[in-house]
């Protein structure tokens, strides 16, 4: 199956890993990039020749909203929103314009969707959307993904924190945890919903070649809505062998990340992959011991 893959070049995180999967199972993949080359097009070339022939479109879009090294301001969160809203409106208009539309059309987003609760759990089928910049965001980049009347069969899949070897969460802490450094953040108590590279991989090929896969599936590991932020803490430690003994205080969080932010770090949502287990999916690393012992040891 021909796949069209954005962002290009394979080079994000979790564009590698599905880029490795989806060739190792058959399927070709071209890169939507800033450049075109081999087995990639441009946004350019896209926005006047539209989109190559292909029987699936995935779009990873995204500036990492959680990057240290750029401080929350009302620059970065254009760009926060431009990255996501405006790379899905490009590659819907693309495909509603294409001659022979695509079968399939996933979108990977993320639980933000659902409001941060100590003790909800939240399913496919559950509001949220509306009550905070990211919440916002979410929905206006799910919006910006339908296309009215087209064939291609649309779904969604809203992602935790992607935990897996060379970026992602995992990147960022594994300095502190192996120099005996490491704890969680906050309180600790706050729910941490999260999902193995390879799982989230998983879902958008399964989602690819399954026809029947259609709408919101939720990217998390079944064990996750037991996870909080100190069990996570602590499984991460022992996995390397070390203490999780130093918290990190909740104003460190907020002066590094700003009152937007730190909300995706000191609070998080319970939920659970309903739909997507429904749909036929077995997960690789439904457990968190067993998914950090695969990434750290």
């Amino acid at each position: 199956m021909p796949v069209c893959l954005s962002p290009g070049g394979g080079t994000g995180f979790v564009g590698r890993a599905l880029t490795q999967l989806l060739r190792s199972r058959g399927h070709q993949v071209t890169h939507v990039s800033r450049q075109g080359g081999t087995d990639r097009i441009s946004w350019e070339e896209l926005s006047h020749s539209g989109l190559p022939p292909c029987d699936a479109v995935v779009n990873l879009a995204g500036e990492n909203v959680l990057n240290p090294f750029r401080r929350w301001s009302d620059a970065f969160s254009r760009e926060v929103i431009s990255s996501r809203v405006e790379t899905t409106k490009t590659l819907a208009k693309a495909i509603a314009a294409a001659e022979q539309a695509p079968r399939a059309w996933v979108l990977v987003t993320g639980v933000g969707y659902y409001r941060p609760s100590p003790t909800a759990e939240y399913t496919e089928d559950s509001p949220g959307g509306d009550f905070d910049f990211f919440s916002r965001l979410v929905s206006s980049w799910e919006a910006a993904a339908l296309i009215p009347g087209s064939p291609a069969r649309g779904v969604v899949v809203r992602s935790g924190v992607v935990l897996g070897q060379d970026g992602g969460a995992i990147s960022q802490m594994l300095l502190p945890f192996r120099l005996g450094l490491g704890g969680p953040l906050g309180s600790g108590l706050q729910p941490f919903p999260w999902i193995h590279i390879r799982d989230l991989s998983g879902i958008v090929c399964h989602a690819l070649e399954k026809e029947s896969v259609q709408g919101i599936l939720n990217g998390v590991a079944p064990s996750s809505p037991a996870t909080s932020n100190g069990t996570f803490a602590q499984e991460l430690a022992a996995a390397l062998g070390r203490p999780a003994l130093v918290p990190v205080p909740a104003w460190a969080v907020r002066a590094v990340f700003g009152a937007e932010r730190a909300v995706m770090l000191l609070e998080g949502q319970r939920v659970l992959p309903k739909r997507t287990l429904e749909s036929g999916y077995h997960f690789i690393f439904p457990d968190l011991a067993g998914a950090l012992k695969d990434i750290v040891g």
